[in-house]
């Protein structure tokens, strides 16, 4: 009588791996310029907030001083580390104009983000709503 029971662990080989590699390769292939419009507008939702993080900054400065700041320190509004610098962000921010009627400040993609050669490009202005001025 054989008291150790033996198990067989059953497993894949390299030519199944490789072929399960491949077609998951073509799916995506398949799938990515599907996927890309979704990419693009997830990304510019960076934008967008940020943006209106500027807008109330602006708002905020212009009811203490009646004017608007073409300063970004001067409205307390640290401007976020890019891809390029290491950071998160995939926009850059300027402030266009600003006086004591009115600002404007615009957010150009750094990337193109679905290969078009188009960077995406938004501004906000007085009123607080941001506009896509440059579609990608």
């Amino acid at each position: 009588m054989n008291t150790t029971s033996e198990t067989k662990i059953t497993s894949f080989n390299l030519q199944e791996m490789l072929i399960v590699l491949a077609i998951i390769g073509i799916l995506l292939l398949i799938a990515l310029p599907n996927l890309m419009p979704l990419i693009t507008k997830a990304k510019s939702v960076e934008a967008q907030v940020q943006l209106k993080a500027i807008y109330n900054a602006e708002k905020q400065y212009f009811f203490m001083y009646s004017k608007y700041s073409a300063n970004f320190a001067e409205i307390d509004f640290e401007i976020p580390k890019t891809v390029k610098e290491n950071g998160s962000a995939n926009y850059t921010y300027e402030i266009i104009q600003a006086n004591t009627s009115d600002f404007k400040v615009k957010a150009t993609a750094l990337t193109d983000f679905n290969g078009n050669g188009v960077f995406n490009v938004w501004e906000i202005d007085q009123n607080g709503t941001p506009k896509q001025t440059t579609s990608d």
